[in-house]
């Protein structure tokens, strides 16, 4: 599981599970709760580049979104989980 502490909306925090460089289990602590039940659905089992480009820039408050906040989070994994270049 990795979890990302969202900035600038209603969630808190989006985890979320990959594999495969898939999207799984996508879970939003707070915010709009049938929304993000939707967005949560919706990408399900979606290749992890897809959904972080589709997502990107979505704006609703303060900039950003939770969508945009979930684009984020996967950028935040896949940095983590890059090995280092020497």
């Amino acid at each position: 599981m990795f979890t990302y502490n969202t900035s600038g909306t209603c969630s808190r925090q989006i985890i979320f599970e990959v594999r495969d460089n898939k999207l799984y289990n996508v879970k939003f602590i707070s915010g709009c709760n049938g929304n993000l039940q939707g967005v949560a659905k919706l990408v399900e089992g979606r290749d992890l580049d897809e959904v972080e480009n589709l997502l990107a820039g979505i704006k609703c408050r303060n900039g950003t979104s939770c969508p945009d906040q979930l684009s984020r989070a996967i950028a935040a994994y896949k940095k983590s989980h890059t090995s280092p270049q020497n």
